[in-house]
């Protein structure tokens, strides 16, 4: 498994990422139990909200480049989350990367503490933030998209903040999702449900204008040349070759 079994208390279901060997990597196998577990939470009237979390240093870094996810099925699950009826919260406390950025971005709400570290490397591999934009470019700032898409550098939670990549940075994360999570369990079901409708619906646009078109585009970067070689440096542990 992929996921930790799910826990539940006071309206809150809580999903782990758990899949230490590859930092959380987006594979195949991740990418499907997470959306079963999705439904799930939809589907279930206990359900008030979701808080999405992880196990170890990292949330997620991105793609598994050794059994990665179809950009489709990666699609599907960013646009399961923002389409949810019940919000999603997510919980950071490590490292986020690449593609983890997104299933960030597709979270209604978001917390992340003072190790937690944010970088969109696309661009160092040969590759593009190309799906991922379909969550993010609506909600982040277009001049810090601008810089953090091209140049691939690290940032932290302030900063992450401060861009509206994430919704607050926190010393304690728990602390500062307690009172979230206590106004999502004083709302109504019809109340969170139809709010939530009304702040993502922009998102959910994007989607359906855009996706078919940045599926095409990472899976015909993916396929390149470049991208070959960027992805073999990175697990190779050295510089690609067009490294100055």
């Amino acid at each position: 498994m992929t996921l930790a079994a799910p826990t539940h208390e006071r309206g809150i279901t809580t999903l782990t990422l758990d899949s230490p060997a590859n930092r959380n990597a987006l594979s195949a196998r991740l990418v499907g139990e997470l959306s079963a577990a999705l439904a799930g939470c939809g589907d279930d009237d206990s359900v008030r909200a979701v808080v999405l979390t992880h196990t170890g240093n990292t949330f997620c870094a991105g793609a598994d480049l050794t059994a990665p996810a179809d950009p489709a099925a990666f699609v599907a699950l960013m646009r399961q989350i923002v389409a949810l009826p019940k919000p999603v919260v997510a919980r950071v406390t490590g490292h986020v990367r690449a593609g983890g950025l997104g299933l960030l971005g597709a979270c209604d709400i978001s917390a992340a503490g003072p190790a937690a570290t944010f970088a969109l490397t696309e661009s160092r591999l040969g590759l593009a933030p190309a799906v991922i934009s379909l969550p993010l470019l609506p909600r982040t700032d277009p001049r810090a998209a601008a810089r953090y898409y091209l140049t691939g550098e690290r940032f932290d939670a302030a900063e992450a903040a401060r861009i509206s990549l994430i919704t607050l940075a926190a010393d304690d994360v728990d602390d500062a999702l307690a009172p979230v999570l206590d106004g999502l369990r004083r709302a109504s079901p019809q109340g969170l449900r139809a709010s939530k409708e009304l702040v993502t619906a922009s998102v959910l646009e994007t989607f359906e204008q855009h996706a078919e078109d940045l599926i095409a585009r990472s899976a015909a970067l993916f396929a390149s040349a470049e991208a070959r070689e960027g992805m073999t440096a990175f697990l190779e542990r050295r510089d690609p070759a067009w490294v100055w």
